[in-house]
């Protein structure tokens, strides 16, 4: 089956032609505009996406050299994410949709990061443990199977990505800034201050990042002169805090239920010191962890075209009234 697939939940506009779930083509554009906020502007995000998604529907179509009348069904991101954003690309599924004469299948967006390390690893089976930290979420899910998941952890306040981008606002990095705050980091030393890892010493799965990002401001606040001098160790002292506020509760919840598997999707799993360190604690304990590729890491079109040609697969459509919904959650998700 080749599948459309759009995604426009926030501000990356993007679209893939999947054919029976192999990708064959995928564009995906960010939204540069809103680094002058210091933050994603909903309104421009919306009309972002107006300007370029038919555009990047050409190119996508181009590039996989699949004509429109080839295309088998529609998968639109329907949530979670930016209601505005999400219905720009729902009403130009839709219209494709009947246009065509073809199925409609909403997908959530989580759930498409979940899968996501699977197009570099296709051995990739259930059970697996999920780690999702991007900037807007941070869950660890169970993948018992697909369209059956626990949720084992979440975050209690502000999401991982969430908290590198208003770090790096606060340090003048700019938006977004997850990429900066990596690349100085590695310039810095790790142990020129410590700042607290949400969640240490307690039990369960949860995450927190709000006390960490308020630590960082109050500490640049105090010492001007420091931070000006020794910018890269704050920073490499606030990522390594940031790690451990992930890694803890992530490795607690692997040994405790017993996964064989990790994966880490989102936009923070393109965070190399992240990477190295669940590497080595996963291998260490004899298991296996995987990850997708930079360009599967942030918002991306190919993966809701996956999780669509899955659900299709097994007979799922929706109808015409089809709406996006900002808090989607995961489906079939059941808690721990």
């Amino acid at each position: 089956m080749i599948v459309l697939s759009i995604e426009t939940s926030c501000d990356e506009t993007a679209a893939a032609i999947l054919d029976e779930g192999a990708v064959l083509s995928s564009v995906v554009a960010t939204h540069w505009m809103h680094a002058r906020f210091g933050g994603v502007v909903p309104e421009l995000a919306s009309r972002a996406h107006l300007n370029l998604l038919l555009p990047i529907l050409d190119q996508v179509m181009a590039d996989s050299a699949v004509a429109l009348e080839n295309v088998e069904a529609v998968a639109v991101t329907r949530g979670p994410g930016l209601i505005g954003s999400l219905l720009v690309g729902i009403s130009l599924a839709k219209s494709v949709a009947f246009a065509r004469n073809i199925p409609l299948i909403g997908v959530n967006h989580l759930e498409g990061h979940m899968w996501s390390a699977g197009f570099d690893n296709p051995d990739l089976e259930p059970p697996f443990l999920a780690l999702l930290v991007s900037g807007g979420h941070t869950l660890l899910v169970g993948v018992e199977g697909f369209g059956d998941y626990r949720l084992i952890g979440q975050t209690r306040d502000d999401a991982a990505g969430e908290a590198f981008d208003k770090v790096a606002v606060l340090c003048g990095l700019g938006y977004p800034g997850g990429a900066a705050v990596e690349k100085l980091s590695a310039e810095g030393n790790r142990e020129f201050h410590s700042f607290p890892v949400g969640m240490s010493g307690q039990q369960g799965y949860d995450f927190s990042f709000s006390g960490l990002k308020t630590a960082v401001a109050n500490f640049m606040r105090r010492n001007p002169t420091v931070v000006s001098d020794h910018l890269s160790d704050i920073l490499a002292g606030f990522q390594e805090a940031a790690v451990n506020s992930l890694l803890e509760p992530t490795l607690r919840a692997f040994d405790a239920f017993g996964y064989r598997t990790l994966t880490l999707s989102g936009g923070v799993a393109a965070n190399g010191r992240l990477r190295q360190q669940l590497t080595q604690a996963v291998e260490a304990r004899g298991g296996k962890f995987l990850f997708p590729g930079f360009a599967l890491c942030t918002d991306n079109a190919a993966m809701t075209g996956w999780v669509g040609w899955r659900r299709l697969a097994l007979g799922q459509r929706d109808d015409f009234d089809l709406s996006g919904e900002a808090n989607l959650p995961l489906p079939g998700l059941r808690h721990v």
